[in-house]
């Protein structure tokens, strides 16, 4: 029987998985919202379903593993709201659910792990709480074999800082003691296929690399390998930022990664920014 990963909401990081699996034989079938996407989502390899708006019954018949990337609203988690008893009627041998380390709230640049409790203190992180407790919820209802992927901040192929230093948009806005912890998507993809390969219901892993750093300090890095001078530094208190922007900046911490090292046996291709933004500007270099 070949092996059908299902990804709702088949966004960036499940299309890096899906790179991944499709690689090895696996058949991928993924959601999207938008016949354009889907179109997309084809090109590579990926069997697109526009959801919500197909009965989604043959393709959780069909999956032998499901990947949920769907972002919850208020009320938690929309596949399940849609789908719970589906879903609970089925057997999967892999249920992956990517969650945020923002559930983890502010603690000052102190350091977090995955027995840290949970107190966010944004409304994005109250919703990722609330879906991870629904679908912790069935996993025990239902024995599905959930691993809960707190990721940290997202870079990579289109979304590094590059574009915006050229352009001379990019802002180094300075807050004193704040750090963020990232993640390269394609060390996403090697730790859900770790998971995969190594099953571990009721898991939960953060999924960060090895350095977390202020904000200010990959923007000058950026620039440094552009070779053109840093943006100026802001300061954070009286920068005019959006509320969505400065939310970005309510909650500091540095997130331990060591589960994915010692339990999945994962060894980071980008263990840094530096590393992972020198591949980036390696990867334009070859494709122009």
């Amino acid at each position: 029987m070949t092996n059908t990963m299902l990804i709702f909401g088949c966004g960036y990081s499940g299309r890096a998985l899906a790179k991944t699996l499709i690689a090895e034989g696996w058949r991928v079938i993924g959601t999207t919202r938008s016949p354009d996407k889907a179109a997309a989502l084809a090109a590579e390899g990926i069997e697109p379903v526009i959801w919500p708006g197909s009965d989604m019954a043959p393709h959780l018949a069909e999956a032998t593993h499901l990947l949920l990337s769907a972002a919850p609203d208020d009320d938690g988690d929309p596949v399940l709201a849609a789908l719970r008893d589906e879903i609970a009627a089925e057997r999967f041998d892999w249920v992956g659910y990517l969650s945020t380390t923002g559930v983890y709230g502010d603690h000052q640049g102190g350091w977090v792990d995955e027995t840290t409790p949970l107190t966010p203190s944004t409304r994005r992180g109250r919703q990722r709480v609330r879906a991870e407790g629904q679908w912790q919820a069935l996993a025990d209802e239902a024995g599905l074999p959930l691993h809960v992927f707190r990721l940290a901040g997202i870079y990579g192929p289109g979304r590094g800082p590059f574009a915006k230093v050229r352009r001379g948009t990019a802002r180094r806005i300075v807050k004193p003691g704040q750090v963020f912890s990232r993640i390269h998507v394609e060390d996403i993809a090697g730790v859900l296929a770790a998971s995969i390969r190594r099953p571990n219901p009721g898991a939960v892993y953060n999924v960060c690399d090895d350095l977390a750093a202020p904000p200010e300090d990959v923007l000058a890095h950026a620039a440094e390998l552009l070779g053109v001078a840093p943006p100026p530094e802001e300061d954070f208190a009286s920068a005019e930022m959006t509320p969505m922007a400065r939310s970005f900046y309510a909650e500091s911490k540095r997130v331990r990664n060591d589960r994915i090292k010692t339990d999945l046996g994962v060894e980071l291709k980008y263990p840094t920014y530096r590393d992972g933004l020198a591949a980036l500007l390696a990867l334009e270099a070859e494709e122009e």
